[in-house]
Formats: structure tokens, C-alpha cells, sequence
């Protein structure tokens, strides 16, 4: 395997690649998967839109703004001015960005990768401890920074980090900036695999893993998934609520809508009900959201406000059959199932339409394989339960991580999931294979939420696994030894919840806490979560 001629002037990210004796095995075995040698993503989605459809179509929307192809491009090349001329940005340099689903943070996004740089998008919850993680490990020189997020951005207290703040007062910040460029830029014409993104996942050890994703890769999941399975029309408006620092809400409603030159509907923070009420007013047709979502809408009642829709997208955790088929029922709506991965960048098992099983997620999207093995790598029987492997365009690349050799054996992705084929090649979710929590679309580590509970004064050991919860899929439940003297009451649970929410992202936070007087340990004092696991499945024990 050989890389092409990299335009990167910062070899930062492909001098941290894994060998490729470490790589995951990668086909192509569509047509359209056949990018040429020098490809920027940037110009596919964006400039080649422009010349293809006009400037004035309709892109991003927003409850209270519209902005057309033209403007994004105008804007992307604004931003990828300021960074040049500005920051003295390079290719190959890492931008941070930080902020809620809206048109600026697009642009943002844009005006790295035509500058040749690599997109770092974040969390806009994450806490002031997580952000200096992320940022030590990828070693951004500009945070571009929705100006409404900046304290924790600030209190990270990252050496070197330039701050560039959007949507706020002042000629310093990013919008001011860019209305004194003139929006004239030549994009970097970087390789097919130059590093196009960092996008982080968390670690079932607690320290977050930094996958790399290529400019092609960014083309591939469009032309996979998007392209095979969800089949977008020119007249479409995305919408959905997983921020675009998650995969799947990067490609969901950016990749994948630029792909079609369909319009998107970004939304900045919205409950089911909400959510609803924005697809009926804007006319949305695609809408992204995890399985609690879709649950909610239908308990709320508000399902008569998604006649508009014509396609529904579930991923980030399993899709019980009971919602699918109380889903369809209520709308006459088929919902797409999906898993993806961070590693893989988007979603790799689906079906659509007829070829829909209710609880099955489906089959491998065209353009991947995907087969059932055990611990030894080798395939098991129809029917019977192993560790899901997977190979296609896109696979994981973590960077300079040890971990790299247990998601990647003999050349297959092995994603952390038990799966089940069935004989006619469907693939059902049995459970996590590992210690990471799925809760309402988000990964969730244990161990991470272990070390921040672990901070608080009142605890004296604790444990942190998923436990099953009807309406998120699962939830997160804390095992807590207490100090002495410390009373086991509500009081308690809420000051070591609150206590975890200030350290770590809210979403992280237990909401099940169960005090107890001793932990599951080996002979060498190693936590069994295994053992809390099954607790955690039949409480009543």
C-alpha cells in the first residue's frame, strides 16, 4: 500500500497513521468509488454544487435564516481566507471547531478543508478538562468558536490555541472578519488521502480515540449509503438533531444533502415535540434522530406533523422493533435503521424500503462487506451470536493509538458490537460487546464517568456500566461505595450527579445510582463490569 503526494505542508496527522500492516483491508468495488488522486471534498460538495445547480438554490436553513449554495461558498471561501491570512493556517494544520448545528459552523467547516486543513469538530457540551484532552492529542492551532461556548473553551487553557469566536460583537470576530474578504479562494488541491477530519470517539478506557478520515472517505459515505440507501432527491430538506461533530450528523445533514443539492434545516437544540413542529413548518422530507426521538414523538402524539417526511433516519444505538412498528403504524413512515461507526465514518448496515425487517438493522450498505465471527476472528454459523467485522471504503485509522490492533484484526474492522446474521443475510443487534454505553444515540465510556464520580469527596469506590431503559435504550448506572458517615439518600445522588455533570459533558452524567458496600473485583482487584453488567440486566438480584 502507498499513500499518493501529500499537499500537506503539516505532516502532523500523516506522520501519526497507523502502519499500514495495522490498516483495515479497503475495497472499492462500486464505480463511483473510484475517486481521482488529487480530490478535495470541499470542491466536490460545494464549488462543483455551485457550477452544477446555480448559486441560488436553497442550502442552509435555519428557523430564522436562509442561506443559498452561493452564500455558503462565498462564506466558506471567507473563512478559509481568514484562516490563511489571518492565522497563517497551512495545510495539514488542524482547526478545532466548537458550537451547535448552525450555518456558521458549516462554513467553518468548508473554509478549513478548501484551505487544505483538517477539521476538528467537537462536542459544543463538552467541559473545560475534555476540550484540553482533545486538544493535546490533536494539537489544533485555531479554535473557531461559536461565541456563546467560549467559557470552557477558555478555561481549557490550551497552549499555543489561537481563538477565533463567531456570531458575537466586535471587528475580531469571525463574521466581521470575513466581510472584509473579498470571497475569492483557490481550494488546496490535496490528495484523495490526506486527512480531511479528526473525528473523536470515546475510549471503554476513558481516553478519547482520534479517528482519521480521508477526503475520499468524506465522497464514500455519500456514495454508499446516501447514494444506495437512502436514495436523496434535489428537492429534499434535511433535518435531525445529532450535532455535526457525530459522523452520522455530519454526514446526515451536510455530506449527504450537498451530495444531492438538497437544502438542510439546521437546528440548533429541539425536543421531539419541537423537532416535530420545525418538519412541518419548514417542510422537511429527511429527518435524522435517534430511536428515543422517534419514541417520544409518537408518546407526544405529534406524529400528524410529519406528513411532509418521506424518509426518517435511526442511528446511534439499536432500534427496538416495538418503535419501528408504533412508528409506522401511527405515520405510514418505513424507518431506515442503521449502524455505523466513528471508525467508519458513517453507516455501513441498513435497508430501506421493502427490504426493511422490523429489529433487524439490515444488510451491508453496497460498497462494504460485513460478516460474523468469534474471539479467534473466524466466522460463525447463521444464527448464532459474534463479534461483528466489517471492510469497505471507509475503516479506522485511530491516530498513533495502541487500539488501533484490537478495532482492526486481520483486516477486518471489528466494531465492539454482537451481532447475529440470519440465513438470509440479515444482521440483528444482540448487545455492546465491550464497556461502552449507548444511551439516546451517544457513546458513553464507563470508565470516564467512573474517574470524574471518583473526584467527588463522598466516594470511596465506584463503578460505572449501562443499564437497559425503555425509553433511551440504555442509561447510565453508577455502583457507589460512599465514604463513611455520607447518608444513602436522594440528596446524595443528586449532589454526586451534579458533581459529574461540571466535569464532564452533562449527557455523561449516572442517572441511576445504586449504593453498595462492595465492588465485583478479580484476585489482582481488576473491576469485574461484566459482573455489574449482568446486575445491571436483572436488578432484582
Amino acid at each position: 500500500m502507498e499513500l499518493s503526494p501529500s499537499a500537506h505542508v503539516d505532516s502532523f496527522c500523516r506522520d501519526r497513521l497507523p502502519p499500514f500492516a495495522l490498516w483495515p483491508e479497503l475495497h472499492f468495488d462500486l464505480p463511483e468509488l473510484r475517486y481521482p488522486d488529487r480530490l478535495n471534498c470541499a470542491q466536490r460538495l460545494l464549488d462543483d454544487a455551485v457550477e452544477r445547480w446555480g448559486p441560488d438554490r436553497p442550502c442552509l436553513l435555519t428557523p430564522a435564516d436562509r442561506w443559498t449554495y452561493g452564500d455558503l461558498l462565498e462564506r466558506a471561501n471567507q473563512v478559509a481566507q481568514v484562516l490563511t491570512e489571518d492565522f497563517g493556517l497551512v495545510p495539514g494544520g488542524r482547526v478545532l471547531l466548537r458550537g451547535p448545528n448552525n450555518p456558521w459552523l458549516v462554513a467553518a467547516w468548508f473554509g478549513v478543508l478548501k484551505a487544505g486543513g483538517v477539521a476538528v469538530t467537537t462536542m459544543p457540551l463538552l467541559r473545560a478538562g475534555e476540550l484540553a484532552e482533545l486538544h493535546a492529542i490533536s494539537r489544533p492551532a485555531v479554535a473557531i468558536c461559536d461565541h456563546r461556548y467560549l467559557d470552557e473553551l477558555t478555561a481549557a487553557d490550551a497552549p499555543g490555541l489561537a481563538v477565533l469566536a463567531y456570531g458575537g460583537p466586535g471587528e475580531a470576530d469571525l463574521v466581521q472578519r470575513c466581510a472584509a474578504k473579498d470571497g475569492q479562494f483557490a481550494n488546496v488541491v490535496t490528495a484523495a488521502d490526506d486527512v480531511a477530519l479528526i473525528g473523536f470517539t470515546s475510549g471503554t478506557t476513558g481516553r478519547p480515540k482520534a479517528t482519521l478520515h480521508f477526503h475520499r472517505d468524506v465522497l464514500a459515505i455519500a456514495d454508499t449509503f446516501s447514494r444506495h440507501i437512502l436514495k436523496p432527491r434535489q428537492d429534499d430538506v434535511f433535518t435531525g438533531t445529532p450535532p455535526l461533530a457525530f459522523t452520522f450528523g455530519l454526514g446526515g445533514l451536510v455530506v449527504f444533502p450537498l451530495h444531492a443539492g438538497a437544502a438542510t434545516l439546521l437546528i440548533e437544540r429541539a425536543g421531539p415535540e419541537r423537532l416535530a413542529d420545525l418538519v412541518a413548518e419548514h417542510g422537511a422530507t429527511v429527518l435524522f434522530t435517534a430511536p428515543t426521538a422517534y419514541r417520544a414523538i409518537v408518546s407526544a402524539g405529534a406524529t400528524g406533523r410529519l406528513s411532509g417526511l418521506r424518509r426518517c433516519v435511526s442511528a446511534g444505538e439499536a432500534l427496538p422493533a416495538s418503535v419501528w412498528e408504533e412508528f409506522h403504524a401511527a405515520t405510514g413512515l418505513r424507518i431506515i435503521d442503521g449502524i455505523g461507526a466513528t471508525e467508519m465514518l458513517h453507516v455501513f448496515i441498513s435497508a430501506a424500503d421493502d427490504d426493511i425487517r422490523p429489529g433487524a438493522t439490515g444488510r451491508p450498505v453496497p460498497g462494504y462487506r460485513a460478516r460474523i465471527v468469534d474471539e479467534a476472528g473466524e466466522p460463525v454459523p447463521d444464527g448464532q451470536p459474534g463479534l461483528l467485522a466489517v471492510t469497505g471504503p471507509t475503516g479506522c485509522r485511530y491516530m498513533q493509538d495502541p487500539r488501533q490492533t484490537t478495532y482492526v484484526r486481520d483486516g477486518w474492522n471489528i466494531t465492539g458490537d454482537t451481532y447475529i446474521k440470519d440465513a438470509d443475510g440479515y444482521f440483528w443487534y444482540v448487545a455492546r460487546s465491550d464497556d461502552m454505553i449507548v444511551s439516546s444515540g451517544y457513546n458513553i465510556a464507563g470508565p470516564e464517568v467512573e474517574k470524574a464520580l471518583a473526584t467527588h469527596p463522598y466516594v470511596e469506590e465506584c463503578g460505572v456500566v449501562g443499564a437497559p431503559d425503555d425509553k433511551r435504550g440504555m442509561l447510565v448506572k453508577a455502583y457507589v461505595i460512599l465514604r463513611p458517615g455520607v447518608a444513602t439518600d436522594e440528596v446524595t445522588v443528586k449532589e454526586l450527579q451534579d458533581h459529574v455533570k461540571q466535569s464532564v459533558a452533562p449527557y455523561k452524567y449516572p442517572r441511576a445510582i445504586e449504593f453498595v458496600t462492595e465492588l465485583p473485583r478479580t484476585s489482582t482487584g481488576k473491576l469485574q463490569r461484566a459482573e455489574l453488567r449482568r446486575r445491571a440486566q436483572s436488578p432484582s438480584r
